[in-house]
């Protein structure tokens, strides 16, 4: 699917996770200094903001199918090689990255398999491609979890992202194995984000974002009304935090 808004509004609605996401990611796949690395699906530039910080911006290379998001991932990080593209057809010659990660990317890939084969046909022999998706299948992703079972509540049909790549245990390491990725190491990754109070949580919804906000956008005003209600039901008016599981993988690519 693609995301069509501004990246401001990505920031308000998925970017405030990706302040502790993506450095957990970058640990994970063990991204240290001297390593060239490229962010595949890099969004407003969350985990290549964490890249830079690690190993410098020139050896940094990230992508993002939305000419809006590459263009604001490479505003924040000057001197990365940002383009736009897709997974599936990375713009790169084989073996250029000691790393490839892609953060919160898979479930929108067009065809995820091949954009993990993409992932390692970049990545050197001997190094590391990591990938992450929210929990979505287990209800680990909070926020989502409190929307999409409200949705249900109103439209028991309401398919919510529960079959979309990547979000159910053992997903991604599938996909990797597939790819002929070896020593597969598969886990959790935690992270939250903060509210002011419930219009905090409420509006980035509203800013039709990611598949969450399509749906409520092809509601009617009433039926986002009683919607509204039912996640405020969830959640306190003051401020909170929210908490998110995310599933991981991370395999070598064949020496």
């Amino acid at each position: 699917m693609s995301f069509t808004g501004a990246a401001a509004t990505y920031d308000r609605f998925m970017g405030r996770y990706t302040t502790t996401l993506a450095p957990a990611l970058a640990d994970a796949a063990g991204v240290t200094a001297g390593m060239r690395v490229v962010d595949v699906g890099c969004g407003p530039g969350g985990l290549t903001g964490v890249l830079t910080e690690r190993v410098g911006s020139e050896n940094v290379a990230a992508i993002d199918p939305a000419a809006q998001f590459a263009a604001a991932c490479q505003e924040r990080n000057p001197g990365a090689d940002v383009r736009q593209g897709v997974a599936e057809a990375l713009p790169w010659e084989d073996d250029a990255f000691d790393a490839a990660l892609s953060c919160l990317v898979i479930a929108f890939m067009q065809d995820a398999d091949q954009g993990v084969r993409e992932m390692a046909r970049v990545t050197r022999p001997g190094g590391t491609v990591a990938a992450c998706m929210w929990d979505i299948a287990g209800g680990g992703m909070t926020m989502l979890r409190i929307f999409w079972s409200a949705a249900r509540r109103l439209d028991p049909a309401a398919a919510g992202e529960r079959t979309r790549p990547g979000v159910a245990e053992g997903d991604i390491a599938e996909r990797f194995a597939r790819a002929g990725l070896e020593g597969i190491v598969a886990g959790t990754l935690e992270a939250r984000a903060d509210y002011a109070d419930f219009d905090d949580f409420w509006v980035p919804f509203t800013l039709g974002v990611g598949p969450a906000g399509q749906h409520l956008a092809s509601l009617p005003a009433d039926r986002q009304a009683e919607l509204r209600e039912l996640c405020r039901a969830e959640v306190p008016d003051e401020s909170f935090s929210l908490g998110a599981r995310a599933w991981y993988a991370r395999g070598t690519v064949t020496p």
